[in-house]
């Protein structure tokens, strides 16, 4: 009998009763999860939505030139006996090779505007770009390859460029080559995931007589994402300046420190990039190199978007569930008032319909707004709710202020992004002093 009355006072113990909180916070965690599913589902809708727009609109710009293409020729001799004289006999063949030669100064002016289209419940950003390009070449140099001028064919040199986003392009490129221009036409790849070419008719051979050819062009992008330039100059300079507030700097040249300016109307910056910065010489023989990894450019991407706002919120809900979990613990345990688990399980019930209507508004909202009534749609239910079990007045006023101050600090940590760690850590640290203080006097025998 003395055993039975010690397993039913167990039962009534805090200790058990904090076990089967405990176990029923773990059980919450499963329709959590379905909820970060959701999140997860309609993110990469999202993702879907954006492909299909910027594939209309336009993608993402890599420029990579302008090069002169010059064609020379290269000698192979075979000898070869003959098996009735005995008689060696020497044939000489020729083959065209080609020869690419990048400007000596380039220089890049580009003026980016930057809208948001929208569509349905999604939204992606993309970009008209006006680009103006001038510098100069120096006479091309084949000395280094030992190549007679005679075998040099001036007459069917081009002026090429490597590019993505042909279809985009909104207006007609020409070159102007010391004053006469020259109209790019497209070259296809067969592979559609490699950048495109862009390359003009024959130059005049007249124009390499002198000791350096000036160039200019401008060229005009629908585009979306990003835009980067391949710093083929002995020396480049480029200045880009946009509305778009929240600019990315990428690729391997960062721009100068000193003349970055960012505001909430927009950008302007500029880069300066030396032959000795990058490590490719100022010509190539035969092939075009792949020079995507030494480009420098700007990525224009909303920086925290609705999803990844909803996804970090949801992360916290495991942290939301247990510590009001532990508030009503702590009321039941001091004020010896009996909450029953399906109590417990509706509070936590209401504690994970927060995220879904927190996703379900910020769809057609910000996620400020939608955070705001989501978290005073359940704080008001939860403390409404608490009222009728605890009957006593403070104790559903301290929940209700409790919750609001717990869904605030977890509103700054997700807008934090340098100091989110530090502020989450000072955080958890006030209110486990706190929980260590309201808990120091209780019996859990």
């Amino acid at each position: 009998m003395e055993n039975q009355n010690e397993k039913w006072g167990f039962l009534h113990s805090a200790t058990a009763r904090m076990m089967m909180v405990g176990l029923l916070v773990l059980v919450l965690l499963i329709p959590l999860e379905f909820v970060k599913s959701l999140i997860d589902e309609r993110a990469q809708r999202q993702k879907e939505v954006i492909s299909e727009t910027t594939d209309k609109w336009g993608e993402s710009v890599y420029f990579y030139g302008p090069m002169i293409k010059v064609p020379f020729k290269i000698y192979t001799e075979t000898v070869s006996v003959n098996e009735v004289t005995k008689e060696a006999v020497t044939q000489k063949t020729s083959q065209t090779e080609f020869a690419y030669f990048y400007p000596e100064t380039l220089n890049n002016k580009t003026k980016v505007s930057t809208k948001v289209l929208h569509r349905s419940n999604y939204e992606s950003v993309v970009f008209n770009a006006q680009m103006a390009f001038d510098g100069h070449y120096i006479r091309p140099d084949f000395a280094s390859r030992d190549i007679q001028d005679e075998d040099i064919d001036w007459s069917k040199a081009t002026v090429i460029i490597r590019t993505t986003n042909l279809k985009s392009i909104r207006n007609e490129v020409k070159i102007s080559l010391n004053g006469k221009s020259y109209i790019f036409e497209p070259i296809y790849s067969e592979n559609a995931n490699q950048e495109q070419s862009l390359e003009t008719g024959p130059l005049d051979a007249e124009i390499f007589t002198g000791q350096k050819v000036s160039f200019a062009f401008d060229i005009a992008y629908n585009g979306s994402e990003q835009i980067k330039i391949v710093p083929i100059g002995k020396t480049t300079t480029a200045m880009m300046e946009s509305n778009w507030a929240s600019p990315s700097f990428t690729g391997n040249f960062l721009p100068g420190e000193t003349v970055k300016q960012i505001s909430d109307k927009g950008f302007k910056t500029d880069w300066k990039v030396l032959q000795i910065n990058r490590p490719f010489s100022q010509m190539s023989f035969n092939i075009i190199p792949d020079l995507r990894e030494f480009a420098f450019g700007v990525d224009f991407i909303i920086p925290v978007d609705q999803y990844q706002q909803n996804e970090r919120a949801a992360k916290y809900g495991f942290l939301v569930i247990g510590l009001t979990f532990l508030i009503f613990f702590l009321i039941q345990t001091i004020s010896k008032i009996k909450i029953h688990i399906f109590q417990y399980t509706m509070v936590g019930i209401a504690l994970i319909m927060f995220y879904t209507l927190l996703i379900s508004i910020t769809e057609h909202s910000s996620f400020k707004i939608a955070y705001v009534i989501a978290g005073t749609s359940v704080v008001v239910l939860i403390t409404a709710y608490s009222y009728s079990i605890l009957k006593i007045r403070r104790f559903p006023m301290f929940i209700g202020a409790s919750l609001t101050a717990l869904y605030s600090f977890i509103y700054v940590i997700i807008q934090l992004e340098n100091y989110a760690l530090l502020f989450g850590s000072i955080g958890l640290f006030l209110i486990l002093a706190a929980v260590m203080y309201f808990s120091r006097k209780i019996e859990w025998s």
